[in-house]
């Protein structure tokens, strides 16, 4: 008996191969470097019976019925799984797994330090500004900005990659850290002197704030207007983790009365878009003190590699009867 698999785009050629060696495993791939448009997604995954996704499909009722009765696994390329309805999944036995691989929460744990640092140094401006052929000489006030060290970073969210950013810090930096998560964690406290705070508290201690919580309807605009009323004039916000966790409008008119020091982003509220209404006359692009990256958080081989592998053997133990290492549901 064949079993079918759908690739929405391409994970590595190496992980495909090993897929394509399965015996009784057909594969396909959408090969273009580009989401698949909808159409044809609910197209070729008919009759498949696992799908590997990414994040930039959204996985539904729709899907699921486009496919058929005999899908059974959806793995998804990513931590995140946001983009599938697990509650229609579950109703229909659908098993789906996710990507919680070390490397990627080291790699995002990188990059929002990296956030922090150019934040706090104003390396993007200063990039620009140098580039534009600005530079005439050393000035003792030019681009002025302020050091990590001796600042109170508190984090939201201590998981995998909240974990890996507090231990980071902790280990070099010379910073006071704070952490909110929905429960306490006393080995964070014991081994990185990482101090429990509530949100509310953390909100107006912190120099800077990382967010590394999961989207889910609790952490939808976990950060709005009330939220940037408590923050210090002088802190910068960090987003890594998924953009509607941070409610733009509120985000735009914090960063335009400077109710905030600027903010590091790598994700957003109405992804791709960069702004949710264009039209708006207030926009991300316009404030210098906003660092925008594409969502390449985990953007490194080590982690895109190390992605595909896990998708493999969650696929792998499937086929053989076994539960996924990484199941969601």
């Amino acid at each position: 008996m064949t079993t079918k698999l759908f690739i929405t785009r391409s994970i590595g050629q190496e992980a495909i191969k090993k897929l394509k060696k399965q015996k009784g495993l057909k594969v396909e791939v959408y090969k273009e470097a580009k989401k698949i448009p909808r159409q044809l997604l609910l197209k070729k995954v008919k009759g498949v019976d696992i799908i590997v996704s990414l994040l930039t499909e959204r996985i539904d009722k729709q899907v699921f019925q486009a496919a058929g009765d005999q899908l059974k696994l959806i793995a998804n390329y990513a931590v995140g799984f946001n983009n599938i309805d697990l509650d229609e999944a579950k109703k229909r036995s659908i098993l789906v797994t996710n990507t919680p691989c070390s490397e990627v929460s080291e790699s995002v744990a990188e990059h929002a330090i990296a956030l922090m640092f150019s934040l706090c140094h104003r390396l993007v401006e200063a990039d620009q500004f140098t580039r534009k052929g600005k530079y005439a000489g050393w000035d003792p006030d030019l681009f002025l900005g302020t050091d990590i060290m001796g600042k109170t970073i508190g984090i939201i969210g201590a998981g995998r990659i909240g974990t890996n950013v507090i231990r980071r810090l902790y280990d070099g930096f010379g910073v006071k850290i704070i952490y909110h998560n929905q429960t306490r964690v006393p080995e964070l406290e014991k081994t990185y002197k990482a101090l429990y705070r509530s949100k509310e508290q953390l909100l107006k201690e912190s120099d800077i704030i990382s967010l590394h919580v999961p989207l889910l309807p609790s952490t939808f605009h976990l950060i709005s207007k009330k939220e940037f009323k408590l923050m210090k004039k002088t802190a910068f916000l960090i987003n890594t983790a998924r953009g509607p966790i941070i409610d733009e409008k509120a985000l735009l008119q914090a960063l335009a009365k400077k109710q905030i020091a600027g903010a590091g982003l790598d994700v957003y509220e109405c992804e791709p878009l960069i702004d949710c209404d264009p039209n708006d006359h207030l926009e991300l692009r316009q404030f210098p003190n906003v660092i925008l990256t594409p969502h390449t958080a985990s953007a490194t081989i080590e982690a895109r590699t190390a992605m595909a592998k896990t998708v493999v053997q969650n696929i792998l133990a499937f086929l053989q009867g076994k539960i996924p290492p990484n199941l969601v549901q």
